[in-house]
């Protein structure tokens, strides 16, 4: 059997999810594309999207969760290609004071989300 699957969405959780949506929205230009809400309350559900593929973020937010995640290593990651010019889009990620992490000899960087999950930024085409 030969099966043939395709992504999705992938899932992170998020201590506060209005300060998420502001980062996903700032940083990378993320919309909302939808939004589930639990018939009891106790979480709300949000698939952001970009402006070019299918693939969407799930942001689940569990409103009796206090404490922040934890994250291991951040070893696993997101990573997006930016169609900006790149200087200018890390200049901009600095300001936002989000950079977390800088290879230049691999020509990539990091930044963090509100809840520190990281996620690599690369040029278009390289």
């Amino acid at each position: 059997m030969e099966i043939n699957a395709r992504f999705d969405h992938f899932n992170i959780n998020v201590t506060n999810l209005e300060n998420s949506l502001k980062f996903y929205k700032e940083a990378l230009g993320l919309e909302e594309y939808r939004r589930k809400e639990a018939s009891d309350g106790s979480f709300t559900l949000v698939y952001l999207k970009d402006k070019f593929t299918t693939f969407q973020l799930e942001l689940t937010y569990l409103k009796d969760r206090t404490e922040p995640y934890e994250l291991g290593d951040n070893e696993s990651h997101l990573c997006f290609r930016v169609d900006c010019d790149y200087d200018e889009c890390f200049k901009f990620h600095e300001k936002m004071g989000c950079v977390c992490y800088v290879n230049d000899k691999m020509g990539l960087y990091f930044i963090h989300d509100p809840d520190d999950y990281w996620i690599e930024i690369l040029p278009l085409k390289r």
